[in-house]
């Protein structure tokens, strides 16, 4: 069993560092770390400094919270923009750009939490399998031992390898949805971005 789990756990840990050799040592996923979102990788609209303060326009601000909001489903944004659009007059262009000055900055602050969690997240992957490893030596050098083989200590540090061993494989099954979720949101602020300025 040993050898098994000593090998499972070379290949998990490195499959990542053959995808990709990331800057940050305690970036685990395969997808390229992208910090902040900036604007012009997802907007050719007017500058958005040049619309004044999104967060003083209080409809502008509570639209964008809703299309930054994944709660809200993407075949929901047309309707809000153009009901928005409507309601906004000649102002239509300026308080349009509020919009997405709100949704940018509100995604890149949810992402920014994400991107915090994740690191953690595989920093406690990284000190997990250093117990594992330990304790996988652990249990070899009973094994090689005749007298501690079947030892009560000896069952016992082998069922919690194999309970460490399990939480670990599951938690890096989760993380493979979990990367995903800044792409994801990334994504989504540029399909906000592209139907907001189709309406401009």
């Amino acid at each position: 069993m040993r050898p098994r789990i000593l090998a499972a756990l070379c290949l998990i840990l490195a499959a990542p560092a053959q995808a990709q050799a990331p800057a940050d040592p305690d970036w685990p996923c395969i997808q390229r770390k992208v910090g902040t979102i900036s604007a012009g990788t997802v907007w050719s609209g007017p500058d958005l400094a040049s619309a004044g303060p999104w967060d003083k326009d209080f409809d502008a601000a509570a639209l964008a919270q809703k299309l930054a909001s994944r709660r809200t489903p993407m075949a929901e944004v047309d309707g809000l923009i153009e009901a928005f659009a409507q309601a906004a007059g000649p102002e239509k262009s300026v308080r349009l750009t509020r919009v997405f000055a709100g949704v940018l900055e509100l995604t890149n602050t949810e992402r920014d939490r994400i991107l915090n969690g994740i690191t953690r997240y595989a920093r406690g992957q990284h000190k997990l399998a250093d117990r594992i490893r330990e304790a996988s030596d652990k249990v070899g050098e009973a094994k090689d031992s005749p007298m501690a083989a079947e030892s009560k200590e000896t069952l016992e540090l082998e069922n919690q390898l194999q309970w460490d061993t399990r939480i670990f494989e599951e938690r890096r099954r989760s993380l493979t949805y979990v990367c995903e979720t800044p792409v994801l949101l990334e994504q989504r602020v540029f399909e906000i971005a592209r139907r907001i300025q189709q309406r401009l």
